[in-house]
């Protein structure tokens, strides 16, 4: 392989790497933490593999007890290094046959790898230069746990894997299912030796190796290659030798190794997670529960309040002067909400509306579950509870956040018309003509009554001024009034579904606060973990 080639393959599993490291901690808190430390692992192996020696490439060969594995181990190594099964009943521990020193140590350190054998070059095989590990390793079907516990371990380090099979056992079920199978993602770095082939008749080596090869394909490894070989005869090395040779100097046992690793994490990180994207949140539904929280918040209520405030406070200021006086017994319907607070600050307030019955509550939470619903709808399980369950733990806050919000709305309760100014004085001055013709008519009448002379009544039409001066005052009177009614009801319409609106944007900014931005904050973390384990499973 190019150097540049080797680059391009570090970079893109750079890539999926970050990328599965993305995708791991967006699903923190939302998928099983097994699936979750499963990675963690994969990616800490990585990690630590590619600080090693990336000039050697380690391979592990793996069997059953009676395989002939250790033998097929120095037949392929040229020297007696492992002991063979007629002297010791099984492996106990990893051996190491090491071509090329320098930076070996370290890795065989991080292998847990403590017996070592520095080999001899073997000619078309391996040299110094080379940089090969073959590890002779404990039989994974060994009675003692500890060594089944090395092989799993092992399993999950070595570059390349190198299964060691035997005519009466290689249909075992335990190394397929156990091993072979989960193991499918991993094709291009696994070698298959049918060991021991000349306890066959000649006519049978063929269809039991395509049996096996039949096997191998029902557990996902069709592509593997698969070699006879035996180690007694000496049948069969050669080619095991070439096509680890082959792997070795290519060099790209390693990266194909750790793109294995990534892409069965992501595999199994998808199998957690279920396939889908999230509907997401829709103007209409986030509408709909800004306008259900309004209702349950009694925001109608304020705004007649503020409606019924301004008609009272007009008809206190334009009223007529004899009368108006009376609608200072009637309550202010702001102040008993407890929103009318003139120098106070209102965010610091508490409203006196009505506490949240059973039947707002369950307005409320019906409104937040339909709107998380609606949100969630096509996502996988887990994405869909945690959407679901960001909505829950912001609805719980929402009963304070409604009131404080309704609460630190400037209703413009205080605010004067510029109408009653006018209105005002033109009362006072209706008053005021009335009151003169009343008192001129009083005048005349204490004369009469004195029986002084009584001076002659200015007349308009006819009609005496004082008497038109009463008419006109009390008639202009009665007309602003009524008028000022008329332009108070408009008004106060007006000013209450201005109000009604300010209050509603208020209720909306919570239900945005406390519900829709955790929600689209869960649906962007479902879309944002899809891309990442897409990205992670780009081979």
């Amino acid at each position: 392989m190019s150097r540049h080639s080797g680059t391009r393959e570090a970079s893109r599993l750079d890539a999926r790497l970050q990328a599965l490291n993305d995708a791991r901690e967006l699903a923190g808190g939302v998928l099983p933490d097994e699936a979750l430390d499963d990675v963690l692992q994969v990616l800490e192996r990585a990690s630590s593999r590619r600080s090693l020696s990336a000039e050697h490439t380690v391979v592990g060969f793996f069997g059953a007890t009676g395989s002939g594995k250790s033998s097929l181990f120095n037949a392929v190594s040229g020297a007696e290094i492992a002991t063979a099964a007629v002297r010791r009943p099984t492996t106990s521990e990893p051996l190491a046959g090491v071509w090329g020193q320098d930076g070996s140590e370290p890795l065989l350190d991080w292998l847990g790898v403590t017996k070592r054998h520095h080999s001899s070059a073997l000619p078309g095989f391996a040299d110094e230069s080379t940089g090969l590990i073959l590890l002779d390793l404990p039989d994974f079907d060994s009675t003692k746990a500890a060594n089944r516990e090395i092989v799993q371990r092992m399993v999950g380090l070595v570059d390349v894997l190198v299964w060691v099979l035997d005519p009466q056992k290689y249909a075992d079920a335990a190394v397929h299912n156990d091993f072979l199978a989960p193991l499918a993602s991993h094709g291009a770095v696994t070698l298959v030796v049918l060991n021991q082939v000349d306890r066959l008749p000649p006519s049978d080596i063929g269809p039991v190796l395509e049996s096996l090869k039949a096997i191998l394909a029902r557990d996902g490894l069709g592509k593997v290659q698969v070699l006879g070989a035996s180690a007694l005869e000496g049948t069969g090395i050669d080619k095991v030798r070439a096509a680890i040779r082959h792997v070795v100097v290519q060099r790209q046992a390693l990266s194909q190794r750790l793109a294995a690793d990534v892409s069965k994490a992501t595999a199994r990180l998808a199998a957690a997670s279920g396939t889908g994207e999230a509907a997401g949140v829709k103007a209409g539904t986030r509408s709909r529960l800004a306008d259900e929280l309004a209702a349950a918040a009694n925001v109608p209520l304020v705004a007649d309040a503020v409606a019924r405030s301004y008609r009272q406070e007009a008809t206190r200021r334009t009223g007529w002067p004899l009368t108006r006086w009376l609608v200072r017994f009637r309550p202010d319907p702001l102040r008993r909400l407890n929103l009318r607070r003139e120098g106070a600050a209102a965010e610091v307030n508490r409203t006196s509306l009505p506490p949240a019955g059973a039947p707002e509550r369950a307005r409320t939470d019906a409104a937040v579950r339909e709107f998380a619903d609606a949100a969630s709808a096509g996502a996988p399980g887990p994405w869909r509870a945690a959407i679901r369950g960001a909505a829950r733990e912001g609805r719980d806050q929402l009963p304070d956040a409604l009131d404080q919000a309704i609460a630190g709305t400037e209703l413009m309760a205080g605010r004067k018309s510029w109408w009653w100014g006018l209105f005002n004085v033109a009362q006072w001055l209706a008053l005021v003509a009335a009151l003169g013709g009343v008192g001129w008519l009083g005048v005349l009448a204490g004369l009469g009554y004195l029986q002084l002379p009584v001076p002659e009544v200015p007349r308009v039409e006819g009609w005496p001024v004082p008497t038109l001066m009463i008419a006109g005052g009390v008639l202009l009177g009665v007309v602003l009034a009524l008028a000022g009614k008329a332009i108070a009801g408009a008004a106060a319409r007006v000013r209450g579904g201005a109000a009604g609106k300010k209050l509603r944007a208020a209720v909306a900014a919570v239900a945005d606060g406390r519900v829709v931005e955790p929600v689209e904050g869960e649906v962007s973390r479902l879309k944002s973990f899809n891309a990442a384990l897409k990205a992670a499973g780009r081979d």
